[in-house]
């Protein structure tokens, strides 16, 4: 990624647990009842809870190994299909609410290039450098952005058993000054209480990472960055995200199938970067973890979110023209794809004994769902309208359709 746009990423995480406060600094100009209004709006964003019975499901599964025995590919498949799922209905409200970052098609066709210079200087770093002291330095990161990652995404959870006037209460800690290439602007520091009791869970966690670097601990921070991923960073059109995963595709493949770089990272980077799932039986010479990066949850997570915007785009759009034709649905068939996409990768991985590039079948999986479903709708025209849709234009249309009506 390039400096700015790794800044506004990082600057997200941040924003995932405090962006009520950010949103109320920027409402000054607005009238006292007009501020009023945008709060309260942003703090029901805050806590609500999208696909609780997901979240529920993935926290059972993330801890079920710690009591029985858990096949390691059936673990892999529901862990990273319902975090997508999840982070998808996640992201409907933050991007409704404009509290989102956007890849743009410099963004999206930079990312490859850019990912490979990082990737290579980690190579290099863990060859030239002792790998604890680069370890520790990217521990103390990850944990850091962990805390507030933890912190957003567990807040609306720790709302559900509060009175409302107790969750929605906030206390001012003071305003955190601009820092370069960490944050665009300085923001006021506040948390409701529902994000304080969840902020202490999240340090609790965290110290439990750094003390025991347990698989849990990992995992749990390695999903907190999945969902905030997914819910933060958006695509504003289909084309930007073609772009992104058909760039990613020939990326992966290069740099798992040509060289050692991405496996020699990946089993040294001790980091959650990547979710661990312990194995069922573990025979001799076998590790005792299968590994899933995160970039193979959070970059397709981020085209099937779109996806799912898209059907309630376009739906709402019907709505306020009085279309009653019924609208295609997308999601299903794309996240059904990312599903097989990453069936096919344990198949293959499994049965040549060796590391698979997972975006090798995932990208074919999501875009060619994508496709397949507005070809077998409507034809080339339905192939076309997907093509061209974009977010922002779609919303634009809704509005003055409304105003028209």
């Amino acid at each position: 990624m390039d400096d700015d746009f790794e800044a506004k990423f990082r600057t997200q995480f941040i924003r995932g647990t405090l962006w009520i406060a950010c949103a109320r600094a920027m409402a000054g100009t607005r009238s006292l009842s007009a501020k009023a209004a945008a709060e309260e709006m942003a703090m029901d964003d805050a806590l609500h809870v999208a696909a609780p019975f997901a979240h529920l499901v993935l926290i059972a599964l993330a801890v079920a190994p710690l009591f029985t025995p858990v096949d390691t590919n059936c673990n892999i498949l529901g862990t990273a299909t319902l975090a997508v799922f999840a982070g998808a209905f996640r992201s409907v409200r933050p991007v409704a609410a404009g509290n989102t970052e956007s890849m743009t098609k410099q963004d999206a066709m930079r990312f490859p290039l850019i990912g490979s210079v990082v990737l290579f200087s980690f190579f290099l770093l863990f060859k030239f450098l002792p790998k604890d002291l680069v370890n520790k330095l990217l521990t103390g990161y990850f944990v850091l952005i962990g805390i507030f990652a933890l912190t957003g995404t567990l807040a609306p959870v720790a709302a559900v058993p509060m009175p409302r006037a107790m969750s929605t209460r906030t206390v001012y800690f003071g305003t955190v000054p601009q820092i370069p290439f960490l944050m665009d602007e300085p923001f006021r520091v506040e948390a409701s209480v529902s994000e304080l009791f969840a902020g202490c869970g999240a340090v609790a966690f965290c110290a439990w990472y750094v003390s025991e670097k347990h698989w849990l601990a990992n995992n749990a921070l390695g999903l907190a960055f999945s969902l905030q991923g997914i819910e933060f960073l958006t695509l504003d059109s289909v084309q930007i995200g073609v772009i992104l995963l058909t760039g990613l595709f020939f990326y992966d493949i290069f740099w798992v199938f040509f060289t050692p770089v991405m496996v020699t990272v990946a089993k040294s980077f001790d980091a959650p970067i990547k979710l661990l799932f312990p194995r069922a039986t573990v025979a001799d010479g076998v590790p005792p973890f299968s590994m899933l990066g995160l970039g193979d949850i959070v970059i397709p997570g981020i085209y099937v979110a779109l996806a799912l915007r898209m059907d309630l785009a376009r739906r709402a759009r019907a709505i306020a023209t009085g279309d009653q034709k019924k609208t295609p649905q997308y999601f299903p068939a794309v996240i059904t794809g990312y599903f097989l996409g990453l069936v096919t990768t344990i198949f293959v991985m499994n049965y040549f004994k060796a590391a698979q590039p997972a975006l090798l079948y995932i990208v074919p999986g999501v875009l060619g769902a994508t496709f397949a479903r507005a070809l077998v709708w409507g034809g080339i025209r339905e192939v076309k309208l997907v093509w061209g849709f974009d977010e922002n234009a779609e919303e634009k249309t809704v509005v003055e359709e409304k105003k028209t009506k």
